[in-house]
């Protein structure tokens, strides 16, 4: 098996009830005590399923953590749209630095540290918590194009690096916090150099 790829569930009306299932219980169990509570062990408990069946649809706990939380961020900061490129970036990376700095953070924090090892669990949280997230990020930056305010030939991962990357860094090294404030200067250091008005 491929552990940079995802790997299709069992499918079926039973399957997706454990899905479900295990999904919801992996949920509860990290917003109650982020990555450490959600053991293959306790996600077989709370959701009632096996852990044999668990594994039948997922590589890795890791994987199974990922999923979950990637779901219940689904809906999540929520897109600005303020009428101007540079204050819907701004308050954008102040959004994700407030998240960055929560309970729901600390998760995140906790999950990224667990796929350094686990290369089928980081597949799963690229998939269902980076890919969205930089989903929406491409979207502000469509909107910024199509007013003219920055340049086509910026690629847009190297501006998401360059905006959100250092919220990440600061999270995980805690050299530096995660107020609004601080990230409110990020974001117009990094703009002053993005935008082209």
């Amino acid at each position: 098996m491929n552990a940079n790829r995802i790997v299709a569930h069992p499918s079926g009306a039973r399957s997706e009830r454990v899905h479900a299932a295990v999904l919801t219980a992996t949920q509860e169990l990290l917003d109650e005590g982020g990555y450490p509570a959600a053991t293959v062990d306790a996600i077989s408990q709370r959701s009632g399923v096996s852990k044999a069946t668990i594994y039948k649809h997922w590589p890795s706990r890791t994987a199974v953590a990922a999923k979950a939380f990637g779901q219940l961020m689904a809906g999540e900061l929520p897109l600005p749209d303020t009428g101007s490129t540079r204050q819907d970036l701004i308050e954008q990376v102040c959004r994700v630095s407030a998240f960055y700095a929560s309970a729901r953070g600390n998760v995140f924090a906790q999950l990224l540290a667990a796929c350094v090892d686990d290369e089928a669990g980081a597949a799963y949280f690229r998939e269902y918590f980076l890919t969205g997230r930089r989903e929406a990020i491409t979207t502000l930056w469509q909107r910024a194009l199509g007013r003219g305010d920055v340049s086509a030939a910026l690629h847009i991962d190297d501006v998401i690096d360059l905006l959100f990357g250092p919220l990440i860094f600061r999270r995980l090294t805690g050299h530096y916090d995660l107020t609004e404030p601080h990230a409110r200067r990020l974001a117009e250091t990094a703009l002053d150099g993005l935008l082209t008005q």
